[in-house]
C-alpha cells in the first residue's frame, strides 16, 4: 500500500509539473522534456475546450444513430430471416402470376425453381439427418440378404431385357440389328481387353444398363423427349445472345455469312459463362451429383467417376484437373478410364458450336450425358482393375473452387481462356480440310491411273465401315454416307464431321428429293440420330496429342504409363459412341409427320419440306393407274375424300409415275 500511494504522489507531482510548465511534456518513464512554447500550449488548451464541446455535441446528436446501429448489430440475423422471408414470399406471388397468366411461357421458370427447391432441399436433409441417423439400413448390409437381393435384381433385369426386346421389336425387327452391334463391339472389346480373367462384369452390366435406361427416358418416353427437346431449344436460344457480341465485333454480314464468325464466338461465349458456373461452385456440384450414383453402382472409385462426370461438362484436358492432386497415386486402370471419358465425350464449350451447325441439340445431350456411364463400362472390360486403388473409399473428393476473387475476374478468364480453343479450332479446320483435300486429289489421281474414277478418302471409308455402320441400326441405302462421316470424324476430327452431317440434313429439311442422278442428297432421320450420337466425342487421331499433352504436364512422372495406354484409350472411347449409337438404333421411333402423313397432307402445303417429301412419296406409292383416268388408293388413303387432291399437290412439287 505504501509502494502504490508513493507511486501515486509521484505521478500526481509530474502531472502538477506539467501543468504549471506547459511547455513540458510527460515522456515514457515519468521523464518530463522541453517540446513547446508557452503560446503553443495556450492555443492546444483552447482547440481542447473546443474540441471537447464538439465531441459532446456530436454524440448526443448520434447518440440515437449509434443506439440503432447497436440494436441491428445484436438482431442481425433476425432482420436477415425477415427480409429473406420478404424476398420469398415476393418471389412466391411472382412465380404464381406467371404460372396463373400464363403456363407455357413461365415453363422455363418453373423448372428453375424446382431445381432450386430441389438442392436447397439436399442441402436441408443433409444438415438434419446426418449419417448417424441412417442405420435403419443396417440389415441391407447383411452378406446372405445382400446376395439374394444382388441375385433376384439380375434374374429381373435379364427377364426385363429378353421381354421387352420381344415384345418391341416385334413392330420393328429391324431393332435387333442395333443389338447385335452391341453384342458385336462388347465382344471385340473384350477380345482386346488386358487381363480378361480380372474383368468385373458387374461394373459393365451396370454402366450399359444405365445407359439404356438413360436412352429409354430420353427417346421413348413422352415426358422425357419433351423435356430434353425444350432443354435443347432453351440452350439454343441462349447461344443466340452471341450474336450481340459478335455482330458489334465483326459486323452483321460477317456473322451471318462466314463460319468463323458465326460458330467460333460461341465457345468464346460458352466458356464465358462455363467460367462463372464454375466459380460459383454449380459445375462441381453438379459433376459430384451425377458421379455419386455410377459410383455406387458400378463400384467405381471416386476419382476416376468424378473425372468421366466431369467430361460431360469440361474438356478431355479440363476434366482431369478437378482430380489434379490424386492422378499421381491413381493405378493405371484408373488412368485408363479418365482417358476413355475424354475421349467418349465432348465438352460444353464445342457443343454450342455443334448446335450451331443445326445439330439436333436434345440429341448432342443425350449422347454426351449417355456416354459417362458407358465409358466406365467399357474401360473397365478393356483394362479391368489389378492394383490396389487408393480411392476405394464410398466418400467422394473434394473438388477445387475457381482461382479468381469476384465474378467478374471468372468471366474475363473464361473468355479470355476460350480464345485459346478458338485459335486451336480454326487452325485445326484449316489444316485439316486442306490435308483431306490434299489426301483426295492424291488418290483420285492414283486412282485415274487404273480407270478408278472419283476415289477419295470418304469412299475408302464409306466401304470399310459400311458393315460396321449397317450394325447400328443404319438403313443399307444410308451406310455409304454415314460411314464416310464415321470415317471423316475418327481420321480427321469431330468438326469437320458434324459440318458434313450439317450439309446433309439441310438437304434433307429443304425437301430436296432424296436421289438425283442416282446419288443419295440425305440420311433419314434415324441415320441422323445415329451419326450424330456415333460422332459425339474427341476419339480421333489428332485427340491422342492433346490427350498426352495434357496429362504429361499434370504427372511428367507416369509418362511411360500414359504413352502406354493411350492408343487403347483411344479405341475404346470410340467404341462408347458407338454402342451409344446402337443404343439410339434401338430406342428410336418415329416422331411427327412420319406417322400420320394422312393429317399432314390434308393442310395446306406449298413448299417442299421434309414431312412434305416423305409424305407425299408415301402417297406415290399407294397410288396405282389402271388404265382408267382416276387413280386408285390404298392403305390410309383408301377411303380418304381428299386423296386426288393431295395427289395433285404432290405432283406439283415432285415427279412420278403417278403423276403422269
Amino acid at each position: 500500500m505504501e509502494k502504490s500511494k508513493g507511486r501515486k504522489s509521484v505521478s500526481q507531482a509530474t502531472v502538477e509539473n506539467c501543468m504549471e510548465n506547459p511547455g513540458l511534456e510527460l515522456m515514457e518513464g515519468g521523464n518530463l522534456e522541453q517540446r513547446y512554447t508557452q503560446e503553443e500550449v495556450t492555443q492546444g488548451h483552447s482547440l481542447e475546450d473546443g474540441l471537447g464541446h464538439s465531441s459532446l455535441w456530436s454524440r448526443r446528436v448520434f447518440q440515437p444513430f449509434t443506439k440503432a446501429r447497436s440494436f441491428f448489430e445484436r438482431h442481425a440475423g433476425l432482420f436477415r430471416k425477415i427480409l429473406l422471408g420478404l424476398l420469398c414470399l415476393a418471389y412466391a406471388a411472382y412465380f404464381l402470376a406467371a404460372c396463373i397468366l400464363n403456363f407455357q411461357r413461365a415453363l422455363a421458370l418453373f423448372v428453375i425453381t424446382c431445381l432450386v427447391i430441389f438442392i436447397l432441399a439436399c442441402h436441408f436433409l443433409k444438415k438434419f439427418f446426418p449419417k448417424e441417423q441412417l442405420r435403419c439400413l443396417k440389415p441391407l448390409e447383411n452378406t446372405h440378404l445382400n446376395l439374394w437381393a444382388k441375385r433376384v435384381f439380375v434374374g429381373l433385369s435379364v427377364v426385363g431385357l429378353i421381354l421387352w426386346l420381344a415384345l418391341d421389336t416385334a413392330q420393328r425387327p429391324e431393332q435387333l440389328i442395333s443389338f447385335a452391334g452391341i453384342c458385336m463391339f462388347i465382344l471385340i472389346l473384350f477380345a482386346c481387353s488386358k487381363h480378361h480373367s480380372a474383368v468385373c462384369w458387374r461394373t459393365v452390366f451396370w454402366g450399359l444398363g444405365l445407359q439404356f435406361i438413360f436412352g429409354i427416358l430420353v427417346i421413348r418416353t413422352e415426358p422425357g423427349f419433351n423435356a430434353f427437346q425444350w432443354l435443347g431449344d432453351q440452350i439454343q436460344i441462349f447461344l443466340a445472345y452471341t450474336v450481340e457480341g459478335s455482330s458489334f465485333a465483326f459486323g452483321d454480314t460477317l456473322v451471318q455469312n462466314v463460319f468463323a464468325f458465326q460458330s467460333l464466338p460461341i465457345i468464346i461465349f460458352f466458356g464465358c459463362v462455363m467460367s462463372i458456373l464454375y466459380y460459383l461452385g454449380l459445375v462441381q456440384w453438379v459433376i459430384q451429383k451425377v458421379a455419386w450414383f455410377p459410383q455406387i453402382t458400378m463400384g467405381t472409385t471416386a476419382a476416376e467417376t468424378l473425372a468421366v462426370a466431369g467430361n460431360i461438362f469440361v474438356g478431355m484436358t479440363e476434366a482431369p484437373l478437378l482430380i489434379r492432386p490424386y492422378l499421381a497415386d491413381m493405378t493405371i486402370s484408373e488412368i485408363h478410364a479418365v482417358m476413355t471419358g475424354g475421349f467418349a465425350t465432348i465438352a460444353g464449350t464445342v457443343l454450342g458450336a455443334f448446335i450451331s451447325f443445326g445439330i439436333d441439340a436434345s440429341s448432342l445431350i443425350s449422347a454426351s450425358v449417355m456416354a459417362a456411364p458407358c465409358a466406365l463400362a467399357l474401360s473397365k472390360l478393356v483394362y479391368p482393375e489389378v492394383e490396389e486403388s487408393k480411392f476405394k473409399s464410398k466418400e467422394g473428393l473434394k473438388l477445387p473452387r475457381g482461382e479468381e476473387r469476384n465474378i467478374l475476374e471468372a468471366a474475363s478468364n473464361g473468355a479470355t481462356d476460350a480464345i485459346s480453343l478458338v485459335a486451336n479450332v480454326a487452325a485445326n479446320l484449316i489444316a485439316f480440310l486442306a490435308v483431306l483435300a490434299f489426301i483426295n486429289a492424291t488418290l483420285s489421281w492414283l486412282g485415274e491411273m487404273v480407270d478408278i474414277h472419283g476415289l477419295s478418302f470418304q469412299v475408302i471409308c464409306s466401304y470399310v465401315l459400311r458393315p460396321m455402320v449397317f450394325m447400328m441400326g443404319v438403313q443399307w441405302a444410308d451406310c455409304p454416307l454415314v460411314a464416310e462421316i464415321v470415317g471423316v470424324k475418327f481420321f480427321i476430327n469431330e468438326f469437320v464431321a458434324y459440318q458434313q452431317l450439317s450439309q446433309y440434313k439441310n438437304k434433307r429439311l429443304s425437301g430436296v428429293e432424296e436421289w438425283i442422278n442416282g446419288e443419295k442428297q440425305w440420311i433419314s432421320v434415324k441415320a441422323e440420330i445415329i451419326t450424330t450420337f456415333s460422332l459425339c466425342g474427341f476419339a480421333n487421331l489428332s485427340s491422342i496429342g492433346i490427350t498426352l499433352g495434357g496429362l504429361t504436364s499434370m504427372i511428367p512422372q507416369r509418362k511411360s504409363d500414359l504413352c502406354k495406354i493411350v492408343v487403347r484409350a483411344l479405341f475404346t472411347g470410340a467404341c462408347v459412341s458407338f454402342i451409344s449409337a446402337c443404343m439410339a438404333g434401338i430406342l428410336y421411333v418415329p416422331r411427327g409427320a412420319e406417322t400420320d402423313c394422312v393429317s399432314f397432307l390434308n393442310t395446306n402445303f406449298t413448299n417442299r419440306t421434309y414431312e412434305t417429301y416423305v409424305c407425299c412419296r408415301e402417297l406415290f406409292q399407294s397410288t396405282s393407274l389402271n388404265g382408267t383416268n382416276m387413280p386408285s388408293f390404298s392403305g390410309p388413303w383408301q377411303d380418304n375424300v381428299s386423296s386426288l387432291r393431295n395427289l395433285a399437290s404432290c405432283c406439283d412439287l415432285y415427279t412420278s409415275t403417278v403423276c403422269a
